[in-house]
């Protein structure tokens, strides 16, 4: 493969840190005392989920989110922040992109009539299968400096 100014490799990673920053970012900008004390994220997403088209959808939701809503709340942000410095580190670089693939895929199908953040989902989703197929934790990743994968 020919690239410019960096190495295939190094351009995989660089995708890697890009996206890594992007879940940072998602993180940084949670308002966490909503979502930890009054509970803002999961109940905007109770409020997605109760009109959502698919039965599944809504049914999951209610099996799974709704009757712990705090624990949730602290999974999904804390998710985010465990993602990000992962793939800024590259530390279980390939756990962590398999990870935010099937979180993406759940904001996804969550937000499916969202349309200002079915973008977001769908190229994050993208980049962590490139980043994944790509082996990305090959280069400047702690996996990388102690041999893991």
């Amino acid at each position: 493969m020919d690239t410019i100014w960096l190495t295939g490799a190094e351009w995989v990673a660089v995708l890697r840190i890009g996206l890594g920053l992007w879940w940072l970012e998602s993180w940084r900008h949670k308002d966490k005392k909503g979502w930890f004390e009054r509970g803002t994220g999961i109940a905007w997403a109770s409020g997605v989920a109760a009109k959502h088209r698919w039965a599944a959808v809504r049914s999951g939701f209610d099996t799974v989110v709704a009757p712990r809503p705090r624990t949730m709340a602290y999974v999904v942000v804390y998710a985010e922040l465990a993602l990000g410095l992962g793939l800024v580190v590259g530390f279980l670089t390939p756990i962590a992109l398999v990870g935010g693939l099937l979180l993406n895929l759940l904001y996804l199908v969550l937000m499916i009539h969202d349309w200002a953040e079915q973008g977001q989902n769908a190229m994050m989703a993208l980049i962590s299968l490139v980043a994944l197929f790509g082996m990305s934790w090959q280069t400047w990743s702690l996996d990388s400096a102690v041999g893991f994968f």
